[in-house]
């Protein structure tokens, strides 16, 4: 085989993983993984589509070598395959808002109008968790992910109890607000929220990927009580 040859044939295997990134909703599958292994059918609840659906673009993206499989008695439960492709997903949104311009409006179409929202850095939110009163820390994904990791200290009000429990957040208190990263609803809507019911809030300026991949304290479990 020529060195030419043999060159076109490496470079389409890097063209293979990307076009198993080609696709929206496997980008959507890989954000979900990130915060966790999850079944197929809990994927496909996830993104709204099909299990057999999910389960043909999970197909896809494990022949990229992108994600792995575990069984778990009769269910075949996902992983992201490493941090390596968690690292890539991250690259690829990094890129994406920085040099394509459509994706403002794409952003604004689906976050809604952001510029009322105040965030936090990580930096500024780790300076602040040292100090006397600490802000209320709130992790808005559903409870399983807040059971697999999440900011220390952080209370689980997953998105379908938001409603219901805002009301009973005590109102003198700082409150920060995260979900799963910068294209995540879920802190948005809990800051709304909050600030229509008179609460100082403002939301993590990305999400618990991006706190755990920094190599910041992560917590495990329930040891946090959820909020009554």
């Amino acid at each position: 085989m020529s060195a030419a040859s043999s060159k076109a044939r490496l470079f389409d295997g890097f063209a293979a993983v990307g076009k198993a990134l080609s696709s929206g909703r496997r980008l959507e599958l890989l954000d979900v993984l990130a915060q966790g292994p999850r079944s197929v059918e809990r994927l496909a609840g996830e993104i709204g589509q099909s299990v057999a659906n999910t389960s043909a673009h999970l197909q896809v993206l494990l022949t990229a070598g992108l994600v792995s499989t575990e069984r778990d008695g009769n269910r075949v439960v996902y992983a992201l395959a490493g941090p390596a492709v968690e690292d890539l997903w991250d690259a690829l949104r990094t890129t994406t808002q920085a040099h394509a311009a459509a994706l403002d409006r794409l952003a604004v179409d689906y976050l809604g109008d952001r510029s009322e929202l105040e965030t936090i850095t990580r930096a500024g939110l780790v300076e602040r968790l040292r100090h006397d009163p600490r802000p209320l820390v709130l992790d808005v994904r559903p409870a399983a992910e807040f059971l697999a990791g999440h900011v220390p200290g952080a209370v689980s009000v997953p998105p379908d109890e938001l409603a219901s429990r805002v009301r009973r957040l005590p109102t003198d208190a700082d409150v920060v607000a995260y979900c799963r990263g910068s294209f995540c609803i879920f802190a948005d809507d809990a800051v709304r929220a909050l600030r229509r019911r008179r609460h100082r809030a403002v939301r993590l300026e990305d999400g618990f990927p991006e706190w755990r991949r920094a190599g910041l304290p992560v917590a495990v479990g329930d040891e946090t009580a959820a909020a009554s």
